[in-house]
């Protein structure tokens, strides 16, 4: 999910026509196949009819609530993402539906950035925890160490290490950039270890606030707040006799850092609104990005649940620092992204591997993943070669693309920069058919940020550019 070329489809519920006519507008033209519902029962036949990745919902609404709604519609496709549309007054009744399962809500009149922002938010969440629920689900001979790609000192030492603290309960904190595979050596130690039976549950702290990270870790009891009408389990009971992986640990409040060290140290909790202590066993493997040392120096992060986290560490080198693996990697996401579309890619032409070579790869494997399959898919059908004109402009650079712009004598550095920006912008909408995910992955920045430009050029104004661009303007 949230990858160029995936389809991402989004039901709207609302009783409201033009709410439903906005909102369909907005996600088809953020790339999502959009269905609209005037009513719950009109939802549910669509839900039966098609899979749902992110269900919108108005909270009140004639014979079914949101909640009820969400909840029925888990049934049929229970990894969906919701997000509740509130009025002001009924905003405590959204924080309670996001208690029983919804992603987050957005109140009336709401802001169309800021929507969008939570529905992209929930489409990352979705693939997240699809993404390790299908690595839970492969053979144990498809997780062995060969999945992690890279033969340099660096990856040679992070696969040491995770053959002697496989079979430990100890705890782990992975730590290194985004992008650098933190995900995939926490899978690695689980799928190498005793555990490896047990369920691995991956829960990421960064997109959940910290009164739904708390119910989301530890669960809560019937009636422990309003709308709490069944007994939720959390993730650390659901991990039972497993792994808990908590993606970006630095994130969490100091009020949920207590807790989670008593996890830690005595192995047992309690629900949101319950007494009953709980035991499990779990084995903890966390993961940050952030600088956790100067967090404990500012009084941010407690220094016992530091020395708690680490108790192994691994370090995931940036992929500048590896650039030998390259090859591999590159190899790697080819096979996987040729086979998917069906073409006959075997590899890259010297000049592009020079290319990819010379790039700093700020975004690390992440980065040289989406770099690869964006080059699969925009190669001619035909094509046995990545070749440079393929890469990402982000990637291949103004001068190794042959590209020229043309700036007017006299003008200035800022006018300049406009001008070269603009018809970058033109140029990347151009070339990909005015896709916009595919021409932030061409741009090498965000989707968000491409349209920060779009507008600031005047490329949105119906006059401008609109009439070149297709009826359904898709993300991917």
């Amino acid at each position: 999910m949230g990858e160029p070329g995936d389809t991402v489809r989004v039901l709207v519920v609302d009783d409201e026509q033009h709410i439903r006519r906005v909102l369909e507008a907005l996600f088809r033209r953020d790339g999502y196949e959009v269905y609209t519902a005037e009513t719950p029962q009109r939802a549910l036949a669509l839900a039966a009819e098609t899979d749902i990745d992110v269900l919108v919902a108005d909270l009140i609404m004639p014979d079914l609530t949101g909640v009820q709604l969400m909840q029925e519609i888990r049934q049929l496709h229970p990894g969906v993402a919701t997000v509740m549309i509130t009025a002001h007054g009924s905003v405590r009744s959204a924080v309670d539906a996001m208690k029983l399962g919804a992603f987050d809500y957005i109140a009336k009149p709401f802001d169309m950035d800021e929507l969008l922002r939570v529905v992209r938010k929930a489409i990352d969440w979705k693939r997240l925890n699809g993404e390790a629920k299908c690595a839970r689900e492969l053979p144990d001979a498809e997780w062995t160490l060969d999945n992690i790609v890279g033969s340099s000192p660096q990856m040679q030492q992070v696969c040491r290490i995770v053959r002697r603290a496989a079979n430990s309960r100890a705890t782990v904190l992975l730590r290194g950039e985004s992008g650098t595979g933190k995900e995939l050596v926490a899978l690695a130690l689980h799928k190498n270890s005793p555990r490896a039976r047990h369920p691995f549950v991956p829960v990421a702290a960064a997109a959940l606030s910290e009164e739904l990270l708390e119910s989301e870790l530890f669960g809560h009891e019937k009636g422990s707040f309003t709308g709490a009408t069944n007994q939720r389990i959390g993730r650390f009971e659901l991990a039972d006799g497993g792994t808990l992986f908590l993606d970006e640990i630095g994130d969490i409040s100091p009020a949920l850092q207590v807790k989670l060290l008593r996890v830690l140290q005595e192995r047992e909790f309690e629900r949101v609104g319950g007494t009953k202590t709980i035991k499990v066993d779990v084995r903890l493997i966390a993961a940050t990005n952030r600088d956790l040392e100067a967090a404990v120096a500012a009084g941010r992060f407690r220094h016992d649940l530091y020395y708690r986290l680490q108790v192994i560490q691994i370090t995931m080198p940036p992929l500048r620092q590896r650039k030998e693996d390259l090859p591999a990697l590159v190899d790697h996401f080819i096979r996987k992204y040729a086979g998917e579309d069906g073409r006959q890619i075997q590899g890259v032409s010297d000049e592009a591997m020079e290319i990819l070579t010379r790039h700093s790869w700020p975004g690390n494997v992440r980065e040289l993943e989406n770099c690869i399959e964006y080059a699969v898919v925009m190669s001619e059908p035909d094509a046995t070669l990545i070749t440079p004109d393929v890469l990402p402009l982000s990637v291949r650079g103004l001068v190794a693309s042959g590209d020229t712009i043309q700036v007017p004598a006299g003008t200035t550095f800022d006018e300049a920069v406009a001008v070269v920006e603009r018809e970058l912008l033109l140029d990347a909408l151009k070339k990909t058919g005015w896709n916009l995910r595919a021409a932030s992955a061409h741009l090498g920045m965000s989707d968000r940020s491409l349209e920060h430009y779009i507008r600031k050029h005047g490329l949105e104004s119906q006059e401008d550019w609109m009439p070149k661009v297709p009826p359904a303007i898709r993300r991917g």
